[in-house]
């Protein structure tokens, strides 16, 4: 061998080192702050926004410019459901990767049981931050344990909200670029009181009001305060992904934008109604997630703890009731799971009146348990002090039902419900044509009584509580009154 051909080899053999150094120092870097394998994950809540008031799908009112540039950017769901229409047991729920009687947030204003896991204990062992910021509305802490993150109003009900500063989410989030963070930001609009945003720029006049609303003046007024906060917290959205932008961190984080329940104009919030359960999901990955795009995929919040597990790098876990959608936010798959599940109990918002539901994603049945009886919402009727200011649009209602046969039609639908109820939501999103006594839909209506019917007993559910004053009583003490599993 000459001594060309050695010092060919050598040349060689030197680029070969240099390469598998470079290529080693990536890899290192990128396992150091979670690039591939763990991204950063950040998940962005509105509180009581019903998802058909957004543009995104097919709302006719609001503006929200942020949001839309956002979902271009992503995938953004058709069919992603909560299980209960209530602040508090959904984010339980998305928090646990559990439903509500299995966790134990089975109404408002409760808590999970003791022991019960959430973010924090499942992405804390696989290297995470995990932190909220803004409303939690969740207990006990220790099933809850987030790092507590400044800067935004965590009180719904504060009128008005409180200046919001990003300086508490910048530090949280470049705080540590070798350990990967989830930050959940969980913002109060458009929660009542509608006081936040310029209201002037939606004239009442000019509003186009969902079937399921009542036309009077003031809701008309209400609702044209209800889109500006929804306005003003797509301004937050946009803020929050300029902050992520400035940081550099956009292409390695994840962002999950959700919608919650619907808004508390009747039917609803604290309903199993598709409004008041539907909710908005869209999921921003760059490079992972192909962007413009929708998916007819059924999820549920339950689902959201174990897709971010299993993108974390974690095992699948047999404390969840979800299962993680991961392969549909990589386009792997266009389904998911074959149905949704909802409970609502109205504890402590009012007697208890218990539903159950189930959807296809197409056809909702409902299941109204005490059909005799009349559904009273207190927060909603302004039944209680304080509520009557944030809620003058239903007293409108009741004054104009004798004289308006819609508006009799609409209350006499939110009071008095039948046994059951069956909705085709792809064409009637509203659900003012209730199917479940045509005979053309009776093995519809079969089939999904029957699978509402599993998932109740595999859930342990009793349906009617055996003593509701028990569960009034405990609700008002912060406790569930759910024995432990």
């Amino acid at each position: 061998m000459n001594h060309r051909t050695v010092a060919a080899y050598f040349a060689l053999w030197t680029r070969v080192v240099y390469v598998v150094a470079i290529v080693a120092s990536v890899v290192v870097a990128d396992a150091g702050r979670g690039c591939a394998a763990s991204p950063n994950m950040l998940v962005i809540l509105a509180d009581d926004c019903t998802f058909s008031d957004l543009p995104l799908y097919g709302g006719k009112n609001a503006r929200t410019p942020n949001i839309d540039r956002f979902a271009a950017q992503g995938l953004t769901f058709n069919r992603a459901y909560v299980s209960a229409a209530m602040c508090q047991p959904c984010r339980a729920e998305l928090y646990t990767g559990q439903f509500p009687l299995r966790n134990g947030c089975a109404w408002n204003h409760s808590a999970s049981r003791a022991g019960t896991q959430s973010l924090p204990q499942h992405l804390r062992p696989l290297g995470y931050r995990v932190g909220i910021a803004g409303k939690v509305h969740v207990a006990p802490r220790e099933c809850f344990p987030f790092e507590d993150v400044p800067g935004f109003d965590a009180n719904a009900v504060r009128d008005p909200t409180r200046p919001h500063d990003l300086g508490g989410v910048k530090e949280f989030i470049t705080r540590d670029a070798g350990k990967p963070f989830c930050l959940v930001i969980g913002l109060t609009e458009p929660h009542v009181p509608w006081v936040m945003g310029d209201a002037s720029k939606y004239p009442p006049a000019k509003l186009v009001l969902p079937p399921n609303l009542a036309d009077t003046p003031k809701t008309r007024e209400d609702f044209a305060k209800y889109l500006a906060e929804i306005t003003y917290m797509d301004g937050q959205v946009g803020e929050i992904l300029s902050a992520l932008d400035e940081a550099g961190l956009s292409d390695d984080t994840l962002v999950i934008f959700a919608g919650e329940q619907g808004s508390q104009f009747p039917g609803n919030k604290w309903t199993c109604w598709d409004t008041g359960l539907h909710t908005a999901l869209v999921a921003r990955w760059p490079q992972r997630i192909a962007a413009g795009k929708r998916t007819d995929a059924i999820v549920q919040y339950a689902d959201v703890a174990p897709t971010l597990v299993e993108l974390a790098g974690g095992a699948a876990n047999t404390s969840f009731d979800g299962t993680s959608f991961a392969a549909v936010l990589r386009g792997e798959k266009n389904e998911h799971r074959p149905f949704a599940y909802a409970a609502h109990n109205n504890i402590p918002e009012g007697p208890a009146y218990p539903v159950r539901s189930v959807t296809d994603g197409r056809l909702r049945y409902i299941r109204n348990l005490t059909p005799g009886e009349l559904y009273i919402e207190k927060h909603l009727m302004g039944l209680l002090g304080g509520s009557a200011a944030h809620n003058a649009y239903w007293p409108s209602w009741m004054a104009t039902a004798a004289d308006n046969p819609k508006t009799y039609q609409l209350v006499q639908r939110y009071m008095r419900r039948p046994a059951e109820e069956l909705y085709d939501t792809a064409n009637d999103p509203a659900e003012m044509t209730n199917l479940a006594e045509r005979p053309e839909y009776a093995d519809v209506k079969q089939r999904l009584s029957a699978e509402l019917d599993r998932w109740m007993a595999s859930q342990g559910d009793p349906g009617i509580p055996v003593d509701t004053k028990e569960a009034h009583a405990a609700a008002k003490r912060g406790e569930h009154s759910l024995p432990a599993r």
